[in-house]
């Protein structure tokens, strides 16, 4: 992998303005992200001759600076080529659907079966996700392609400038039509895996819209303010209504889903070095769609 740069053209409003100042008025590159580029031979450019940051810079000039050194890679990853479904793609970062049963990560048992090989296969460079998703659940995800975007993506990612939206099919008939959950949740007493609501555990909240309610299962969207494991499945568990096909937290019934019937299906956030606002929507997957289409009749809540 080649090394990455960012670049500018300094502005009128920073004429006289150090190198430091330009790089976090203009890229938001951190002191820590400047030091590393400090250590790089070239790191730091100014009109294609290296400089120190506490040099000044004129207006007209163009700074270049490494933010993700050549050959970077996932060590831990093996590149294993396979069916990519990019929903977008830039210098920064991509957008992903991923689909059922993939783990993002490779772990005991998943070497080399997981979103994360896939990823290093085609690009060549290290895999950092910004929103994760367990293994069974479908749909959009963000990954960065540097180590810079990354934290701004995961700074922003609690906050209103990244929105996560979910549908799910879970379990009986709704009364209320939409709400929210807060209630925190907690590592499950005795268990590596599963999580529960308990006051001691960190703040978690789901927002909750009904779409379609019948009396048997109900499609539900949900809005993620916060983002601890497993938040949505044990929140609609925790109120009654657990997710169709959930094995840990409901009832497993492989009949009618292979698993948590569970769907990343919008995307709304900020380009962290263009300030434009991407939206993404990824429809209902099929087995979803036929385990509502089986039931008949499902009626607006």
């Amino acid at each position: 992998m080649q090394e990455k740069r960012l670049a500018v053209t300094v502005p009128q409003r920073l004429d006289g303005a150090t190198v430091k100042d330009v790089a976090r008025s203009c890229l938001s590159l951190s002191s820590t992200r400047l030091k590393k580029a400090k250590r790089v031979p070239g790191g730091i450019l100014r009109n294609g001759r290296g400089v120190t940051v506490v040099e000044r810079v004129r207006a007209g000039d163009v700074l270049s600076i490494v933010i993700e050194e050549a050959g970077a890679r996932s060590e831990d990853v093996v590149p294993v080529a396979g069916d990519l479904d990019v929903r977008y793609e830039d210098e920064h970062l991509l957008v992903l659907n991923k689909p059922a049963g993939m783990p993002v990560h490779p772990s005991p048992g998943h070497e080399q079966d997981t979103l994360a090989n896939r990823v290093v296969a085609r690009y060549g460079e290290v895999f950092r996700p910004v929103n994760r998703l367990d293994a069974g659940t479908t749909g959009l995800m963000v990954a960065a392609r540097n180590a810079h975007v990354h934290a701004r993506l995961s700074a922003a990612l609690h906050t209103a400038d990244f929105e996560r939206r979910y549908l799910a099919v879970v379990e009986g008939a709704w009364r209320e039509r939409e709400g929210t959950v807060d209630a925190p949740i907690a590592r499950a007493p005795g268990s590596a895996i599963r999580r529960c609501v308990d006051p001691a555990g960190q703040r978690a909240v789901t927002h909750f819209r009904v779409l379609t309610n019948s009396a048997r299962f109900s499609l539900v969207e949900l809005l993620l303010e916060t983002g601890r494991t497993h938040q949505i499945r044990v929140h609609m568990a925790h109120i009654g209504h657990p997710l169709v096909g959930d094995f840990l937290y409901g009832t497993e019934d492989r009949d009618r889903i292979a698993r948590p019937a569970l769907h990343a299906w919008k995307l709304r956030f900020l380009h962290p070095m263009t300030g434009r606002e991407l939206r993404f929507a990824c429809a209902l997957p099929e087995d979803m769609r036929a385990l509502l289409t089986r039931q008949g009749g499902l009626e607006d809540g």
